[in-house]
């Protein structure tokens, strides 16, 4: 699923002119429709799953996503030169499991977020919320940070009803 969001973000990110760029469309993935569907009996928002996770480390990355036909969020973390992924129960906002990352795809995603935020002024939190108070009505679903022209920004992911909208939003 990272190399998926990791491609949705590259995509977003050469579609940025300006302060904020949005895009709307219809589900385009089974995933995605299923998450939205899902996504309907979270309790918690993915604002709180990053406030939550910040007993890892410093999130860097954060999703809905489906694993194994359920609903998870997860969150990317970083303490030191550590990676963690880190689940956080969307029902309760308590942290479940915590897993190192070590290599492959995952560990190349976290490595390149971790250098979006190093030069972040602002927190992937903040951007969540600017971006879901621009969007009325709307729930987040992830926010994955980027270097675009050397400027750190990150492309969050909205859910409204059968569409789902991508917003840039500036982090320095």
């Amino acid at each position: 699923m990272w190399k998926y969001m990791t491609a949705m973000l590259a995509l977003a990110v050469l579609g940025i002119v300006g302060g904020q760029a949005a895009r709307a469309q219809t589900y385009g993935s089974p995933e995605e429709a299923a998450v939205a569907k899902a996504l309907k009996d979270a309790k918690v928002t993915l604002q709180q799953g990053l406030t939550a996770s910040q007993h890892e480390g410093t999130p860097i990355s954060g999703k809905f996503e489906m694993e194994h036909e359920k609903l998870q969020l997860s969150v990317y973390t970083m303490k030191g030169k550590q990676f963690t992924e880190v689940i956080v129960d969307y029902t309760t906002g308590k942290v479940t499991e915590t897993e190192a990352i070590t290599g492959g795809d995952d560990l190349a995603a976290a490595q390149a977020q971790h250098a979006a935020m190093a030069k972040a002024k602002k927190g992937l939190r903040a951007a969540v919320e600017a971006a879901v108070k621009a969007n009325a009505g709307s729930r987040a679903v992830s926010v994955i940070p980027a270097l675009k022209d050397g400027h750190p920004v990150s492309t969050v992911t909205l859910a409204k009803g059968d569409a789902i909208t991508t917003v840039s939003e500036k982090l320095d």
